[in-house]
């Protein structure tokens, strides 16, 4: 069984940076396409990132140009370095595999972002 853990979140003021990690038991990374999803209060979990085996990578609109995602198989950790967070990046952050597994969900970390 995969587990998944994240970290990295914290509180950061709006322009900031954050890079977060999500660390595998096993060697997901390199057979699985894999994502970095938020759910902010109130609204739904959504992908903001992909990143496939071959490494081809998408980004939803609105974090284009600002978040980074990649990987480091050698060592089964995956990130996802963002750069000028707004507020309404503010959510909790999760890895999986995309397309998600429910039973591979994790805690998540806190990223917010706040003057």
């Amino acid at each position: 069984q995969v587990q998944l853990v994240e970290s990295g979140g914290g509180l950061v003021q709006p322009g900031g940076s954050l890079r977060l990690s999500c660390a595998a038991s096993g060697n997901i990374f390199s057979v699985r396409a894999m994502g970095w999803y938020r759910q902010a209060p109130g609204k739904q979990r959504e992908l903001v990132a992909s990143i496939t085996i071959d490494s081809t990578t998408n980004y939803v609109d609105s974090v284009k140009g600002r978040f980074t995602i990649f990987r480091d198989n050698a060592k089964s950790t995956m990130y996802l370095q963002m750069n000028s967070l707004k507020p309404e990046d503010t959510a909790v952050y999760y890895c999986n595999r995309q397309p998600p597994r429910s039973d591979y969900w994790g805690q998540g970390t806190q990223v917010t972002v706040s003057s």
